[in-house]
């Protein structure tokens, strides 16, 4: 009878298992369609085996509860990949729309576009050389002159307000950083708590889809820890996440724009250089819009001192001379600069501030100083500003060109970045899917193993009942099913 009973124990462990094993198959085609599920598979384990008389006999298996099928080292790199995908697809975001600000408007030659209003510009000084008292050529000198002042100082606004959007999207990345951290380090405690005897696998989804989302945030590195816990630090190394804790991300205003602070130490530059969308913002607020900004400001500095100095150093058509020097080494008897646009404080800030000053056309100093109105030298040395070599050792023309196209280049740059980082994004995504993911064709294949399985434990159950019957009726043979 002791044989009888272990096997009756062993085939009711069978039984039990394969149920088990079911029971796992059926969640698994439950969640088919749950986002961040993790397929999940039965554990099986052999029993202790039995040793009598030196001679070991199996004592069947047991069920130890189910196993997520996931790839730590596959999710990192993941995530690695989703962090600079989501940085050069935010940073790209603010690029476009830094660039859209130096297009022509539709439909137009000119509105909006530096570039033609430049020659503009220059050429009313041109024309201006042909009928130097002409109070129209005149005219259309301040007219070109307001609409190239208007564009620069118009763009340059605008990158102010982009970069103030940029800084707000990033305070919001920031908040939405600090709930994350904060659900990973409660379900850390959670999981840790569960033991390596329990099941954590709902919660380790749930950790598993904060991460993702907190990695196209801002950049972390994972540190497993004992008990199936978790650190996370900035690819830069501060800490965020130290098991069931975390550090609040802060923030501060320095010379106008948000710093990010863990503790007490500034993140910034770390965050910045670190991968996720807040990077991409940080990158652009502090990077791009600042570098774009500074050429701008090179730009109408040169233009404005540039052409205000030669329209000083000639005569009104009133005969007010100016107060500068021309080239032949003769000063402006004049009380006051003959100035066309408002004179810059330095090179910053000259594009924002950019306007003209000069309402009256007949103050055009067209003639030289101690000519007569009716010369035109003094305009012949303005138009001719077109062709020196005023803003960092270039023409205005080829300067705004170089600009422009480096500009396009830094955007063409991005994108070519940004696209392949997402192709490998979708690659791993693939990957994991295919691990990770509920596959009903494998679930109906399991499940019929596990039927089956359990059929043929049943089928071994009831032969052993039936040996126990007739053994019960003192040897009278009894029929098996």
């Amino acid at each position: 009878m002791a044989t009888i009973n272990s096997a009756l124990s062993l085939i009711s462990g069978a039984l039990n298992a394969d149920q088990a094993a079911l029971s796992i198959v059926a969640n698994n085609v439950a969640n088919a369609n749950t986002t961040g599920y993790t397929r999940q598979t039965a554990n099986f384990q052999e029993s202790a085996p039995v040793v009598i008389n030196g001679i070991a006999y199996g004592s069947g298996v047991t069920e130890t509860g189910p196993v997520s099928v996931r790839d730590n080292v596959l999710e990192q790199r993941l995530a690695q990949q989703q962090q600079l995908a989501s940085s050069s697809g935010s940073r790209l975001t603010a690029l476009n729309s830094v660039q859209a600000l130096f297009a022509p408007a539709s439909g137009t030659s000119s509105a909006g576009n530096v570039g033609a209003d430049l020659a503009s510009l220059f050429s009313s000084f041109s024309s201006l050389e042909a009928s130097p008292t002409d109070n129209a050529m005149r005219q259309q000198v301040l007219s070109s002159a307001n609409t190239l002042a208007g564009d620069i100082s118009n763009i340059a606004a605008s990158l102010n307000s982009q970069r103030s959007a940029l800084d707000q999207e990033a305070v919001s990345a920031a908040t939405q950083v600090n709930t994350l951290t904060s659900s990973i380090a409660s379900l850390n405690l959670q999981i840790q708590s569960v033991g390596a005897q329990g099941n954590a696998s709902a919660l380790e989804d749930q950790r598993q889809q904060d991460l993702s989302q907190l990695s196209a945030l801002v950049g972390i590195n994972q540190i497993r820890t004992e008990n199936n816990g978790l650190s996370i630090t900035t690819t830069s190394g501060q800490l965020l996440v130290s098991e069931g804790s975390s550090v609040v991300l802060n923030t501060g205003t320095v010379s106008g724009v948000t710093h990010f602070y863990l503790g007490s130490t500034d993140v910034t530059a770390g965050l910045t250089s670190g991968g996720g969308s807040l990077g991409g913002y940080l990158t652009a607020r502090d990077q791009d819009i600042p570098s774009t900004l500074a050429s701008l400001d090179q730009l109408a500095y040169a233009v404005s001192t540039q052409v205000n100095a030669a329209n000083n150093s000639g005569t009104a058509l009133n005969g007010t001379q100016g107060t500068g020097t021309n080239a032949a080494g003769v000063t402006g008897t004049g009380a006051t600069p003959l100035y066309i646009f408002n004179e810059p404080a330095g090179v910053t800030g000259s594009a924002a501030g950019m306007r003209v000053i000069m309402t009256d056309p007949s103050q055009i100093a067209a003639a030289a100083l101690g000519s007569g109105t009716g010369d035109n030298s003094n305009a012949v040395q303005m138009a001719g500003l077109a062709n020196q070599n005023l803003v960092s050792g270039q023409t205005p023309a080829n300067y705004y060109s170089q600009f422009v196209t480096q500009l396009g280049s830094l955007v063409s740059g991005v994108q070519t970045d940004n696209t392949a980082q997402n192709a490998s994004v979708t690659q791993l995504q693939t990957q994991v899917s295919t691990l990770s993911s509920v596959n009903l064709n494998d679930e109906a294949s399991s499940m019929q193993q596990f039927e089956r399985s359990y059929q043929a434990a049943s089928e071994v159950f009831t032969l052993l009942n039936t040996v126990i019957s007739s053994a019960l009726n003192l040897g009278v043979q009894t029929a098996v099913a």
